[in-house]
């Protein structure tokens, strides 16, 4: 028997199919949230340092230009890509 639920390794994002790719707002309260906080948030990262791991791996994109600073701003409108996953900040006002 095989599960088809997501699995997190370490340095990689989810692991699932291509063909189960899916793009997901998520809502922030203010102008603007840090890259590492966003990928905590939209559960993508385990903590801080996961999130870290992701972006030295280049596994992240913002606006779809490679993203390598955990401290990025990014703001409602942007579009923040990890593997399969896309994530669009919105606001929450």
């Amino acid at each position: 028997m095989t599960d088809s639920a997501p699995t997190r390794s370490r340095v990689g994002a989810l692991s699932r199919p291509r063909d189960d790719y899916r793009m997901r707002d998520i809502e922030i309260k203010d102008d603007m949230i840090r890259l590492g906080q966003l990928l905590k948030l939209a559960g993508l990262a385990e903590d801080g340092a996961h999130a870290k791991e992701l972006l030295d791996a280049d596994e992240v994109a913002v606006n779809g230009e490679p993203e390598i600073r955990r401290g990025r701003q990014v703001h409602p409108g942007d579009i923040v890509t990890v593997g399969p996953d896309e994530i669009r900040v919105a606001s929450r006002r």
